[in-house]
């Protein structure tokens, strides 16, 4: 698909544009309003396809939670590895889409390769995350990013009690949930161990509060999120912050999402999946 397209919805789900404008834009760009619904089948999620691990996996179980945040009670989504009695524990967190089918995959996935993992649904204060991705999208920009960061918190609290988690807890985000990632690992020194994938990076002058290592994945297409890389790798570097940094070439934002099939770089995805699984089995484990 054209860059242009791809940089157009990324736009759209993040600027945010409004669908009419968005779709009015598209159209333009394609020449016609009637091949706009092929390049929506290409670039939107599918949910469909969302399904890597399946929820009755015999090797995982999974189940609904909900504990006390700093903005009342916060659901989520947990998944664990059934034949082990204690395992380390990973906070998945969500894109600007809400924890939605392919974050609970993202999170059965840990729970296959060992951890017990948790999605917080960090939109449980205005109701959770509604089946209306754009409408989701939209009450992002009414989170307070304080009492965020405090549910992510509370969500480290409830996993480091849980009876079947080792008490090592790790996050892993994803765009939005990347940017938290960042944000999450300055507000918590017992955080062991931080992935963001293509997260907006934080104010390099907040870093040195940073004590998880770090573990950051960037596509190579992503010029918006990229602009922050440098003062951010300087920061960390000043902070001495053990950090690892990937820019995957040829990818674009949100490369892991194999729910939109013009966005997800297999290569780029698995090769990522890979080094975030070894990193947090070297930190937690």
């Amino acid at each position: 698909m054209d860059q242009t397209i791809i940089d157009l919805y990324d736009e759209y789900t993040h600027a945010p544009l409004p669908r009419r404008v968005f779709l009015e834009r598209l159209a333009a760009l394609l020449g016609s309003a009637a091949a706009v619904p092929a390049v929506l089948a290409a670039i939107e999620p599918n949910y469909a396809r969302a399904a890597v691990v399946e929820p009755g996996d015999p090797r995982i179980s999974v189940e609904n939670v909900s504990f006390q945040g700093a903005t009342g009670d916060v659901r989520g989504y947990l998944a664990r590895p059934k034949t082990t009695e204690r395992a380390p524990a990973v906070i998945v967190i969500h894109e600007n889409r809400g924890l939605n089918p392919h974050i609970e995959d993202v999170v059965r996935r840990f729970a296959a390769d060992g951890f017990v993992a948790l999605a917080p649904d960090l939109l449980s204060p205005l109701g959770g995350t509604p089946a209306d991705a754009d409408r989701a999208r939209d009450m992002f920009g009414q989170l307070d990013a304080g009492k965020t960061v405090n549910n992510l918190i509370a969500a480290q609290s409830f996993l480091m009690s849980y009876r079947y988690s080792s008490g090592k807890v790790g996050a892993v985000g994803f765009c939005w949930g990347g940017g938290m990632v960042n944000q999450f690992a300055i507000k918590a020194p017992d955080l062991k161990a931080a992935v963001a994938y293509y997260g907006p990076t934080p104010d390099p002058a907040q870093v040195g509060s940073i004590k998880a290592p770090m573990l950051l994945h960037y596509g190579g297409l992503d010029q918006r999120v990229n602009a922050g890389i440098p003062s951010y790798e300087e920061a960390l570097k000043k902070a001495g912050v053990p950090h690892q940094i990937y820019v995957y070439e040829g990818a674009n934002h949100a490369f892991n999402n194999d729910t939109s099939a013009d966005r997800y770089n297999e290569q780029a995805a698995k090769l990522a999946w890979g080094r975030t699984v070894e990193f947090l089995r070297q930190y937690l484990v």
